[in-house]
């Protein structure tokens, strides 16, 4: 039994009965406004490779990923463990979920090695729908507390009950990320660091029509969006916090693809969405270990639970990116012996080229073997909404 001591108690205060998922000042910071984050790692690799510092914009742009990786892309990737891996409840649940992984490093390593614009290619359509996907779960978690808990006698916003507002509000979600991505695909210029993934893409996604199609929806989907949220102003039932989320949301992700450094420039996005991520599992987890049995289930993360703040949840998850150092190091050794077929030799920066793909080979496979193995289990996290019930209910 949990012995809910005054600390803790006061570490999990939530706004039961507000629109916001804990309480405003926690959803503004660590959900929406955090969105402050997206412009630094761009800006930061500008500086570096400035006439201040004067480095190279391909050693710029790999300071600027291992940084972020490090501070909280890799820690965030590594907390889902913390609910999935770690947690015997989680295991016997999702028992092939979990057997299955093994398949995922072993796609990662190959992929790597054989072609690694078409593992760059797969990985930014993953990890696009990865983000999106977290954008919609919160969202829903924002519907779910609205229709349980706040209200629950049926005043609630008809975007968190029917089918229509709903999916106006996904379509802007989902599509917002693309309109500019297609239009670059469409022009042949889509590059993520020095790999050219129109490459790999099949040569009829890289049509016009592509580019008119996404950007169509897009537009009525907006225009969609901006009339519901009339209505629901006019109706005096709108759901703020939800609502303020989604615009940012929207506005960013429209943007980002424009600038000319796609790498680091949805390093930005990756950054706002980690930073949520983490604020979300470890909010999570404790609750689960307040008013469950994360005690029983998950002894190890319990024991780095434990205290007023989530210092300790976070070093926990910062600590597994060994396994990535461990797996950086072997590929990168074992990427001298191998020499990518498209570099031409007789090429000036032949050497240069290599060099960058080497390391290129060594840094995507230790970071996507445990990355897509998140993305694979937040698939199944990202459909629980009663993840929050419990801190709820207890007020």
């Amino acid at each position: 039994m949990t012995v809910i001591t005054p600390a803790l108690n006061a570490d999990l205060q939530v706004e039961r009965d507000s629109l916001w998922l804990r309480s405003r000042r926690w959803d503004l910071i660590f959900i929406t406004f955090s969105v402050v984050v997206v412009p630094l790692p761009y800006l930061l690799y500008l500086l570096l490779s400035s006439n201040i510092f004067q480095l190279d914009a391909d050693l710029s742009r790999n300071i600027i990923n291992g940084f972020v990786a490090i501070a909280v892309g890799g820690p965030h990737m590594m907390s889902t463990f913390l609910r999935t891996g770690l947690d015997e409840n989680f295991k016997k649940r999702y028992p092939m979920l979990i057997r299955s992984t093994v398949i995922v490093p072993v796609v990662v390593v190959s992929l790597a090695f054989l072609n690694l614009e078409l593992l760059l290619t797969v990985f930014f359509f993953w990890a696009s729908t990865h983000v999106l996907h977290q954008i919609t779960y919160i969202v829903e978690l924002y519907n779910h507390k609205e229709r349980k808990f706040v209200r629950p006698d049926g005043r609630v916003s008809p975007s968190a009950i029917s089918p229509i507002a709903r999916l106006i509000d996904y379509a802007v979600i989902l599509t917002s990320l693309f309109p500019i991505a297609a239009y670059k695909i469409s022009r042949g210029n889509f590059d993520i660091g020095t790999n050219d993934l129109t490459r790999v893409i099949p040569g009829i996604f890289q049509q016009t029509w592509l580019f008119v199609s996404i950007s169509g929806i897009f537009a009525v989907a907006a225009v969609a969006f901006v009339v519901k949220t009339a209505h629901e102003i006019r109706g005096g039932y709108i759901n703020w916090p939800k609502t303020v989320f989604i615009g940012f949301t929207v506005l960013v992700a429209f943007t980002i693809p424009a600038l000319p450094n796609l790498d680091t420039a949805f390093q930005g996005l990756n950054t706002w969405h980690s930073f949520q991520y983490l604020a979300i599992t470890f909010f999570i987890i404790k609750i689960r270990q307040q008013y469950g049995s994360l005690e029983k289930d998950a002894p190890l993360v319990a024991r780095f639970s434990k205290g007023e703040d989530s210092r300790g949840l976070y070093f926990f998850s910062a600590l597994l990116l060994v396994g990535s150092a461990v797996i950086f190091a072997i590929v990168y050794a074992l990427a001298q012996f191998f020499t990518p077929g498209y570099l031409d030799p007789t090429h000036p920066e032949f050497l240069k080229r290599l060099g960058l793909w080497r390391f290129d080979v060594a840094y995507y496979t230790a970071l996507l073997a445990f990355l897509w193995i998140h993305y694979y289990h937040d698939h199944f996290l990202f459909t629980d909404f009663e993840a929050l019930d419990d801190a709820f209910q207890s007020h």
